[in-house]
């Protein structure tokens, strides 16, 4: 499997591992020596010596068995691993002439600026990055350069604390990933819930215990690129999953009953995204009472298949890591109980040296179009104005105008009108990854290419309407 980074071949590295030992029912032995095993060495080939590298690995291994069960929060800094980023920090360029004004030393308020050769030199240990300096430069020969950790949080959740490491602000942050996926040194991660699969599974004695469903967002699609969605499906079930259904029919649930409730209400902002769900609770709280009443997708279904399969346990597999998040809600905890992102599901596979491209194909086919496009951004404006149509609501009754928001920043300027009254859609479609679902830091690849395999994978049940896919269910 090739990844978009080395920083992802070593976090897949560590969650095979700890699953191989899981299956194996011998995680507590061979976690001993499991880092020397990993990165055999002797010599370094990313860091310092070898012995960082083997410390950095044991705590991706750590990760893998799900992170520090006190922090609250699904995104956690390994701070070993954590290179405090030179590319970081303000600094003085090449364009400061050696001014007699001295603005810049005058407007830091921790003195950490000073005139040496007739040039300004910043003293880093004094500088706290308040940016006073890079205003007050008359020739912009100042410049701050944020970490991309920092950079890639568009919530302000990350810091760097008094050793210049990353440190997440729990109370900003909506378990997004950005930061995770772009972090160059791999410090940042999301905690593994990897283990819990492998037991669940195990545990259900060949399903006969109860049964094991496995439910995979439609961004699957832009996912297995040497294997086809049907082999994803028999490769579930090689792992010892009772049955795969799409969450893209819970996608077409989600948007049937959110139509209903648009069309009532008048203006929604959508809850299919967990993170920009709790990106309006934290920073636009006096929107949270427009957000749509229904469940997301994964929740739906879930909710339905331990209707119909009672006793049943439900894993969720997606690009999502805010999912994590979502599925500590009271309201879902009791309905999804495990989720995985599709790096975790490749490490499972390999765990058990499932061979994809080796399997038959079994097909997938429970949702219709418009719920299998909920994964790219758009999508679910889409699924709710067929929705809209398929109930028969008049354009007199109600007419759909919504915006569809890619990426946090985006979140935020519909979310900042619509609290002034000055936003004319009366549907705020948020996705908090830049590009939908197919842009989530759990993916195996990000690139262009996601979107067309999403849209192409949705005609392929082009000839269900909403009304098709969910007539055969009483939800």
């Amino acid at each position: 499997m090739v990844f978009d980074t080395q920083v992802q071949e070593l976090k897949y590295k560590a969650l095979k591992e700890a699953a191989r030992l899981a299956w194996q029912d011998q995680l507590l032995k061979g976690l001993l020596g499991a880092s020397a095993r990993l990165v055999p060495g002797p010599q370094p080939t990313m860091r310092c010596c070898i012995y960082k590298e083997r410390a950095v690995m044991e705590e991706r291994l750590r990760m893998a068995m799900g992170g520090d069960e006190d922090n609250e929060n699904i995104i956690e800094v390994i701070k070993v691993a954590c290179d405090e980023c030179p590319v970081a920090g303000v600094r003085v360029t090449e364009s400061c002439r050696g001014c007699i004004a001295h603005r810049c030393m005058n407007a830091c308020p921790k003195g950490a600026i000073s005139i040496v050769n007739h040039r300004a030199v910043v003293d880093q240990e004094k500088c706290v990055e308040c940016g006073r300096c890079v205003s007050a430069c008359p020739y912009s020969a100042i410049v701050k350069s944020a970490r991309p950790c920092e950079k890639a949080c568009k919530t302000g959740a990350i810091r760097m604390d008094e050793n210049k490491k990353a440190a997440i602000d729990n109370s900003k942050c909506i378990s997004c990933g950005a930061c995770v996926y772009q972090c160059p040194f791999g410090a940042i991660s999301d905690k593994s819930f990897i283990l819990d699969c492998v037991d669940l599974v195990k545990q259900s004695q060949n399903n006969q215990a109860y049964q094991v469903f496995a439910i995979v967002a439609p961004s699957i699609s832009s996912q297995f690129h040497h294997a086809s969605v049907e082999q994803v499906v028999s490769g579930l079930k090689a792992l010892g999953f009772y049955n795969v259904v799409e969450t893209a029919l819970g996608a077409d649930m989600t948007a049937w009953r959110e139509a209903q409730e648009l069309a009532e209400k008048k203006f929604l902002t959508s809850s299919c995204c967990p993170a920009f769900v709790e990106y309006i609770h934290k920073f636009f709280p006096d929107m949270a009472s427009h957000i749509s009443h229904n469940l997301s997708p994964m929740a739906e279904i879930a909710k339905y298949i331990k209707r119909i399969h009672p006793g049943s346990k439900v894993v969720f597999i997606g690009p999502c890591t805010a999912k994590k998040a979502e599925r500590r809600l009271p309201q879902v905890s009791e309905l999804v109980d495990c989720v995985l992102t599709f790096e975790e599901l490749q490490a499972l596979f390999d765990s058990r040296e499932i061979d994809l491209t080796a399997l038959p194909g079994e097909a997938l086919d429970n949702a219709s179009y418009f719920g299998r496009v909920f994964a790219r951004s758009g999508g679910l404006a889409v699924a709710v104005e067929q929705a809209l149509k398929e109930r028969g609501v008049e354009p007199e009754e109600f007419q759909l105008n919504a915006i569809s928001c890619s990426g946090v920043e985006e979140c935020r300027a519909a979310l900042l009108r619509a609290s002034r009254d000055m936003l004319p859609n009366n549907f705020i479609e948020g996705m908090a990854c830049e590009n939908g679902c197919i842009g989530g830091a759990g993916c195996i690849t990000h690139g262009p290419k996601s979107k067309a395999d999403v849209d192409q994978y949705g005609r392929q049940a082009m000839e269900k309407t909403i009304r098709d896919a969910i007539g055969i269910l009483d939800f």
